[in-house]
């Protein structure tokens, strides 16, 4: 912690540059890497865990040779309506031979783009590659649901989750689609042509690997990139939509075929599905402006140009997943979007993909062999008296009225817990039933994903129509991150996350309420952000506040949308957009606030405790404001740095210290700031 701070510089002028000054001469952002801080350190710590237990031998050993010529993998199946594969074998040794066929780099090699081709023939053929290709041969609805089938949802966004006016039940719910780069602004500002231009050849060296001839491309790659440009043109934009409540719509099937007629609803749903669809089911819509406007789009649209835009954004998925040629391709890509210098380690790369596809059986490894129950138990007596000192802080809010206290109280008493892992991670039996229907072999890493994707779009999809289990763990467990769930009013903390700098079992609690404690006020206070507000107690969307605690809501959150805008990243000149970045910036203030009312409660009870470290004049509260602005220690790529201040709803590390802070009355207390000094300004911003 010391060596990281810049002693030269006064807290109450600057606290980031006070606690991270020193942090950039010891980091710099890794060449494989977008940023490099606090939890990227942790993310590789844990990585490195990872990579040790995937490596060790697997239960039974099997010899196994390659042979292309009797490759007994049938691409067709992956996209059938009926595939299914049962296999109850033990799911751990199923991520250890994951991972070895992610790591086998000369097979992948000579198998080259092979896998892909086919698969790509079987979806109807990529027409840019395709000399032959017929467009009266593929219809649409078939294409994008076997597409959906391998948890490809493109041109329109398709889930299955509760009913957000009735958690208890699961529905279909459709929305507008993402796009091959990060936001809409990508192709409608004229200022992105860079990004446009890496991105057309980007395409174009793809569809060269597979065997396309330049003359023919370059008039397909343009008219991909022109088609996206439209499609990007008919989407509601993001800041738009931040009211869940004004853009939800349910409608039965039937309606939905009645309003949009081009497009048989009735054939998508059965495919993805994988069973015949009621007409009267309902479904959660967030797009209807978005539907006409896509269906008009597609019925002026060459059938050619609409076939090359589907299966190109499924190829986009699956290029990490080939020989080093779509891999370096890829990596140029992504350094002229991010800056990014070079692809990770193999052994990185596959850590990552083995967890990001089978996560909750490299999750029960992870925990079976490294977590300590402890901290788990710990873990929760830190939220739990977090929770109290957010309900006391609540009953304490004078521009509440007493009915949506009580509703907020409620909405806080309610919320369930999930710290660590779920219990079923040591129970084999459990853990190899779920992925009984995955079926994995080390010398097919390409065919490997798409079980895996099979397995989870069937996993999703299975849930219509059930009862929603609200406590049932949706989140693997060796990841870091930390969730909140507003439909479920749930707040989630896998075991990856707690580990130094934001937990350790043995730090002084002023270091744990001040790393994972304010990680877990920040998950609480998201119950009553922007959003979160608009959903009660049992996660349905409802109206609960009375009108004039709304208004006074409003008036604070203002506050801090106008405090969080006026913040310049000097390197490239971005301004932070505080509408974007509302309901993140809402959720740290309030988590830091209650994070220390709770350890300054927790203090009061244990007054004998040493809260000091060797070497560091600084005492237990000071510790805690030092801790929680080093999680933010950081460094990224002005290249990064620019994409995610257009695109990400989280501020910059910087700001979301000093924002926090220069509203905390508290910090200034601890820090001895003096009124109207830098960090301590007479208006502050007060919600939670």
């Amino acid at each position: 912690m010391k060596k990281y701070m810049n002693p030269n510089v006064d807290p109450c002028e600057n606290f980031y540059e006070f606690a991270c000054g020193n942090w950039r001469n010891y980091h710099d952002v890794p060449p494989d890497k977008i940023t490099y801080d606090t939890f990227e350190i942790a993310r590789d710590n844990l990585y490195f865990v990872l990579k040790t237990l995937l490596e060790t031998q697997t239960k039974t050993q099997t010899k196994s040779h390659f042979n292309d010529k009797t490759n007994y993998h049938n691409l067709k199946d992956y996209i059938g309506e009926n595939y299914q594969i049962f296999d109850d074998s033990d799911a751990i040794d199923k991520a250890k031979k994951f991972y070895k066929s992610c790591m086998n780099e000369d097979l992948i090699e000579k198998r080259a783009e092979k896998p892909l081709k086919k698969l790509l023939e079987e979806l109807g053929g990529w027409p840019i590659i395709t000399s032959n290709w017929e467009q009266s041969e593929v219809d649409l609805i078939w294409v994008l649901s076997r597409l959906r089938l391998l948890n490809n949802a493109i041109l329109i966004s398709q889930w299955i989750g509760p009913d957000i006016k009735d958690s208890n039940k699961h529905i279909i719910h459709i929305d507008q689609t993402t796009l091959g780069l990060p936001n809409r602004a990508y192709f409608l500002d004229e200022t992105n042509s860079k990004p446009l231009k890496a991105y057309k050849s980007f395409i174009l060296s793809i569809a060269k690997h597979l065997g396309a001839e330049t003359s023919v491309a370059l008039q397909d790659v343009d008219d991909i990139v022109d088609f996206e440009t439209k499609l990007a043109s008919v989407m509601t934009p993001l800041e738009e939509r931040r009211n869940i409540s004004q853009i939800f719509q349910r409608i039965q099937i039937r309606i939905l075929i009645e309003r949009y007629p081009y497009f048989n609803w009735h054939s998508y749903f059965s495919t993805i599905l994988e069973r015949e669809i009621d007409l009267q089911s309902t479904v959660a819509c967030y797009c209807p402006d978005y539907i006409h406007n896509l269906l008009n789009l597609l019925n002026k649209t060459n059938p050619r140009i609409i076939q090359n835009y589907l299966l190109w954004r499924f190829i986009k998925h699956r290029t990490s997943n080939l020989d080093s040629r779509f891999l370096d391709s890829e990596q140029k890509f992504y350094h002229a979007l991010f800056g990014i210098e070079k692809r990770p380690p193999r052994w990185k790369f596959c850590v990552s993909q083995t967890n990001t596809n089978m996560g909750m059986a490299v999750g029960a490894l992870f925990v079976q062999n490294y977590f300590d129950e402890n901290s788990k138990t710990d873990t929760i007596h830190i939220t739990q008296e977090i929770m109290e000192t957010f309900i006391n802080s609540i009953e304490e809010k004078l521009w509440l009225d007493e009915d949506t206290k009580r509703l907020a109280k409620l909405k806080i008493k309610n919320m369930d817990l999930k710290i660590g892992f779920p219990d079923f991670l040591f129970n084999s039996t459990e853990v190899n039933l779920k992925y009984q229907d995955v079926k994995i072999e080390e010398n097919f890493f390409f065919e490997n994903v798409l079980s895996v994707l099979r397995h989870t779009n069937r996993e999703g999809q299975k849930k219509f129509g059930l009862l929603v289990n609200k406590s049932q763990w949706n989140s693997p467990p060796a990841i870091i991150n930390a969730y909140y769930s507003r439909s479920k009013n749930q707040i989630m903390f896998p075991a990856g996350i707690l580990q130094p700098p934001f937990y350790h079992k043995h730090f002084p609690k002023s270091i744990n309420f001040g790393g994972i404690g304010v990680i877990i006020g920040h998950e609480i206070t998201h119950a009553l952000d922007d959003k979160g507000r608009l959903f009660d107690h049992e996660g349905n969307l409802q109206f609960w506040w009375d009108n004039k605690a709304l208004v006074m809501f409003y008036e604070r959150s203002q506050c801090i949308i106008d405090q969080y805008g006026n913040y310049i990243l000097p390197e490239s000149n971005t301004t932070v957009d505080g509408i974007l970045t509302q309901g993140e910036n809402i959720a740290d203030n309030g988590g830091l606030k209650q994070a220390f009312k709770a350890y300054k409660n927790w203090l009061t009870k244990n007054p004998e405790v040493d809260e000091t470290l060797p070497d560091l004049d600084l005492d237990g509260p000071q510790l805690f404001f030092l801790n929680f602005a080093q999680a933010w220690c950081g460094k990224q790529r002005i290249e990064s740095e620019r994409n995610r201040i257009k695109t990400s709803v989280h501020s910059p590390g910087i700001f979301r210290v000093i924002g926090a802070l220069s509203n905390s009355d508290e910090f200034s207390m601890v820090y001895n700031c003096s009124k109207n000094s830098p960090m301590n300004p007479v208006e502050k911003c007060d919600l939670w």
